[in-house]
């Protein structure tokens, strides 16, 4: 944590009577609770999750995808005895919204709110990778718990309705949601074709979602330039505590020099440089956000997306930046 972060906390904890923090989360302001997703090579991760603490039950950004991560949201909304109310997805990625499935089991009458891109999700990117899935799991060489992860990732997908919105956010707004005033604001075509970020103004948090991820920028179905503008419009909103679809909560000192490590990581990409001498300026100027522990696995994933999206398919890329922005 940055001192400038820190900083921030202890004012932000000034500001209102402490709410216990539950097991396993990480708590950035009062009431609002991160609980952090794993990311590690070989396996498929889990993205944030945030949990603002309403006078009427809990407001969840994001669930993950792994029982394991969503089991803990419930754990804790049994143990405040706060049911939760309302799930807000970011965006269809299924590390954020595979945890509906558990979350709407054990609370039937919640309300999920979210853009409506999963629905053009379904019947493209999602059903492409369902149908990889079924390749690798029909295949002699995959081993056992290969398969029966595969096998878990398909059953995400045929959810279906479960992963889909009950209100579509289609333009900012606010919205009292289990008892807490929040902002809801969207981009089209930046990571996904609809990132939502919730904006808490009591505490000055802003769930950005994959908006903003570490180690990298994660370009899978990402318009680069569009980002970029979305990142611009993250600045101009009034927060003190950010917290990315991946990796730690973020002061406003650690999104700027995200924003501006974005900014270079485009241009080292549009540039001649080698891949080497664009991961090099991505860790150097995101500085701490990426601990040297995580290096080696930033420079790969940096290496990948170099070659499959930033300097890949050109009509590739037109498709995911879709129609310009109104």
């Amino acid at each position: 944590m940055t001192p400038s972060l820190a900083a921030s906390l202890v004012l932000l904890a000034a500001a209102a009577a402490p709410v216990p923090t539950p097991a396993g989360f990480t708590a950035v302001a009062p009431g609002v609770f991160l609980l952090r997703g794993a990311f590690v090579p070989g396996a498929q991760p889990d993205g944030n999750s945030v949990v603002l603490v309403g006078k009427d039950g809990l407001v969840v950004v994001d669930t993950g995808r792994h029982p394991a991560h969503t089991d803990r949201i419930v754990a804790y909304a049994r143990a405040s005895h706060r049911p939760v109310k309302v799930v807000v997805n970011t965006h269809w990625h299924l590390d954020h919204v595979g945890g509906n499935v558990i979350l709407r089991r054990a609370y039937p009458g919640l309300r999920v709110w979210a853009g409506n891109g999963v629905e053009a999700a379904m019947s493209g990117f999602l059903a492409n990778y369902r149908k990889q899935l079924q390749e690798q799991i029909a295949a002699p060489t995959t081993g056992a718990a290969a398969r029966a992860a595969d096998e878990a990732e398909v059953g995400l997908i045929d959810a279906g309705r479960v992963l889909f919105p009950d209100e579509v956010v289609g333009a900012e707004r606010t919205a009292t949601l289990a008892g807490r005033r929040l902002v809801l604001r969207l981009e089209t075509n930046a990571v996904t074709a609809t990132d939502v970020q919730v904006f808490d103004p009591q505490t000055k948090v802003l769930a950005a979602g994959d908006l903003v991820t570490l180690p990298v920028p994660f370009f899978d179905t990402a318009c680069p330039a569009r980002w970029k503008d979305a990142l611009g419009r993250l600045a101009a909103v009034d927060f003190t505590v950010l917290v990315p679809g991946h990796g730690p909560a973020m002061s406003r000192q650690d999104f700027d020099a995200y924003r501006a490590a974005y900014d270079g990581l485009l241009a080292c990409a549009a540039s001649a440089a080698t891949k080497d001498a664009c991961a090099d300026g991505w860790i150097r100027q995101v500085g701490a956000l990426v601990p040297e522990a995580e290096h080696g696995f930033t420079r790969a994933l940096l290496g990948y997306y170099l070659d499959a999206h930033l300097r890949g398919d050109a009509a590739q890329q037109a498709a995911l930046c879709g129609s310009p922005r109104s």
